[in-house]
């Protein structure tokens, strides 16, 4: 292989693992697997513009009923806040820099001829291309296989050995499977608490919600100390998995969830506007903690900022800004309780 072959495919093959690996949420990686679906590379120009009607924007994006269009804003503006890093290698096989840029360039909210709402969606120039080359090695399998998976590491794991199924294996370094789900070196350093908090999990849930299913074990040499370096994954087919779900299936059910849970709040606390809030900023943790965990929180916000309580969309704003950052330090360092240090950050400047 040349040179500049070999150099070309380490290239594309660093920006594909970046774009799965982009901190996005479950949410933000189930719509760009969505947007992937319906964009052409025959036709780019007739289908990167993506447009969805608003109720089935939310229902994808899990927001909910009770936000408007303004509070679309946070959700929207991460979307296009989502940026790639494309190495430049040189000749010699060296990085000598790179150019970043972002993978959408723009998002259109508003109302059609006939007065309903939709959600328009481009990508930018130049992600569009590596878009297609994403879709083409990672999103050949169809889309309801995956989508009642619920955390983007179980999405991500799906994505990585889905593509071996015909081969029906695949040798992964812990520190390249770490890198593909997303998972910075800091987090879950012992291998006993990687199992226990990502593999394990993931294993259950594509048996229970995908077309495939896998075992793993520890693979070749171990590293000093006996430290587990490679995993091998077995993948089969899941012969139990027959509730194939399509995207318009997906859609009315996340509808009806959030009609069936709307009429329970209806039922056992009519319009009481503080748990709405508690549900609002559990959003804007993408669920992570619990309900007491947020009403502490929330308590805390007004406590530091009692202004917040007139204003729902600042409010969400204010605590998914300290979020993001959590998220931001956690890539950077080891943080053991992360609702503490979120919590240390309810008062301060962002």
């Amino acid at each position: 292989m040349s040179v500049l072959k070999k150099n070309h495919l380490v290239k594309k093959r660093n920006v594909l693992n970046e774009i799965r690996a982009n901190n996005m949420t479950l949410t933000e990686l189930r719509f760009f697997s969505i947007y992937l679906s319906k964009i052409h590379k025959d036709k780019p120009n007739e289908t990167r513009v993506v447009r969805f009607p608003l109720d089935d924007f939310r229902a994808i994006m899990e927001l909910g009923s009770r936000l408007n269009v303004d509070h679309m804003k946070s959700t929207t503006n991460s979307l296009l806040g989502k940026v790639v890093n494309v190495p430049i290698i040189d000749d010699k096989g060296k990085y000598s820099g790179y150019q970043g840029f972002q993978l959408f360039k723009e998002c259109t909210v508003a109302k059609d001829d006939s007065g309903e709402w939709y959600i328009e969606i481009d990508a930018h120039d130049k992600a569009l291309p590596l878009m297609f080359e994403f879709k083409n090695r990672y999103f050949t399998y169809q889309l309801f296989n995956a989508l009642r998976l619920k955390s983007s590491n179980q999405l991500r794991m799906y994505e990585i050995l889905k593509q071996y199924q015909v081969a029906g294996e695949r040798v992964l370094l812990i520190e390249e499977l770490r890198e593909l789900l997303g998972i910075c070196k800091d987090e879950y350093p012992r291998y006993n608490n990687f199992k226990y908090r990502v593999l394990d999990p993931c294993k259950q849930a594509l048996e229970e919600h995908t077309d495939i299913k896998f075992t793993y074990e520890p693979h070749g040499k171990k590293g000093k100390g006996g430290k587990v370096l490679a995993l091998k994954f077995i993948i089969e087919k899941n012969e139990d998995y027959t509730d194939q779900l399509t995207l318009d299936m997906f859609i009315d059910e996340q509808k009806a969830a959030a009609d069936e849970a709307r009429q329970d709040d209806y039922i056992s606390d009519t319009n009481n506007p503080y748990t709405q809030r508690i549900e609002l900023l559990s959003s804007a943790c993408d669920d992570e903690f619990n309900g007491d965990e947020i009403k502490l929180l929330y308590g805390l916000i007004l406590d530091h900022t009692p202004c917040l309580s007139t204003d729902e969309i600042a409010l969400h704003d204010y605590l998914q800004r300290r979020y993001q950052y959590l998220n931001s330090q956690a890539r950077k360092q080891k943080i053991p309780k992360r609702f503490g240090y979120l919590k240390s950050l309810i008062g301060k400047e962002m």
